[in-house]
């Protein structure tokens, strides 16, 4: 991993949750979750901070979370495709980095 991709995903743990920020909760822990093409990684920018257990995998019952791992369509259904998910967590670690740099 290069540092900026380090970079990068330290600011997508600092976030949080993108389903969780978009819902209220900023700052909801998460895991990395990589997006694939073919069932491949895509690379290490090409992530989601998702919370886990929730959103990620294993929701907690009754906690009214659809998780990526196994329900998949379910997950786009609600929250929307993981590409519209990356852009919006990428306007979110652009606007962390000017907050910081400001």
């Amino acid at each position: 991993m290069t540092k900026d991709e380090a970079a990068y995903q330290a600011d997508v743990r600092e976030i949080g949750c993108v389903v969780c920020y978009d819902a209220g909760y900023p700052g909801t822990p998460c895991a990395i979750h990589h997006m694939l093409s073919g069932g491949s990684r895509i690379g290490e920018m090409k992530v989601l901070g998702l919370c886990d257990p929730g959103h990620h995998q294993n929701p907690p019952k009754g906690s009214g979370k659809i998780a990526r791992h196994p329900t998949r369509v379910a997950f786009v259904l609600e929250y929307g495709s993981e590409e519209s998910l990356l852009e919006r967590q990428n306007q979110l670690v652009a606007e962390r980095r000017a907050r910081l740099a400001a």
